[in-house]
C-alpha cells in the first residue's frame, strides 16, 4: 500500500473534518461501507473529493459526506465507479489554530491532532 496525503477544503464532512485538516491517504486500501475515501468526482473527473463510502451498489460505491446541509455527493451525481476511488483515509491530521500558541491551548489541541479514520455505519435516509 502506497501513502500519500490530503487537504480537505470544503466542509461537506463536517463534523469528522473540517477544512484545514488533512488526511494520510492510503492508495490501494480495502474500502468498506463506513470508510472515509478519496473520489474523483465522476463530473469533473479532475476534481478529488472526500466521501464516506455508505454502502456497495451496482457498478460502484454510494458516497456521501457526514455533513447533511451539503449535497455534492451521489444524492447529486449517483454511484462512483470503482475506477474513480482514488484512496482511503487512515488519519486525521489536524494542525493547531493559529491562535493555540500558549501551553495550555496547546495541551487542549494535542488529544484532536491524530485521529484513525475506522469505518462507521451510516443509516442512510430514505429517498
Amino acid at each position: 500500500m502506497r501513502l500519500g496525503l490530503a487537504d480537505v477544503y470544503n466542509p461537506s464532512m463536517l463534523p469528522t473534518l473540517r477544512p484545514g485538516d488533512r488526511l494520510l491517504l492510503g492508495h490501494g486500501a480495502r474500502v468498506r461501507p463506513g470508510h472515509v475515501i478519496v473520489v474523483r468526482h465522476p463530473l469533473q473527473q479532475d476534481l478529488l473529493i472526500v466521501k464516506r463510502a455508505a454502502e456497495r451498489r451496482s457498478g460502484g460505491w454510494w458516497v456521501e459526506g457526514d455533513n447533511p446541509l451539503v449535497t455534492n455527493d451521489s444524492r447529486e451525481f449517483g454511484v462512483v465507479p470503482d475506477a474513480l476511488v482514488v484512496a482511503r483515509a487512515l488519519l486525521r491530521l489536524r494542525l493547531p489554530l493559529r491562535h493555540q500558541r500558549s501551553p495550555l491551548s496547546v495541551l487542549a489541541w494535542l488529544p484532536t491532532a491524530v485521529l484513525p479514520l475506522a469505518a462507521r455505519s451510516r443509516r442512510l435516509r430514505a429517498r
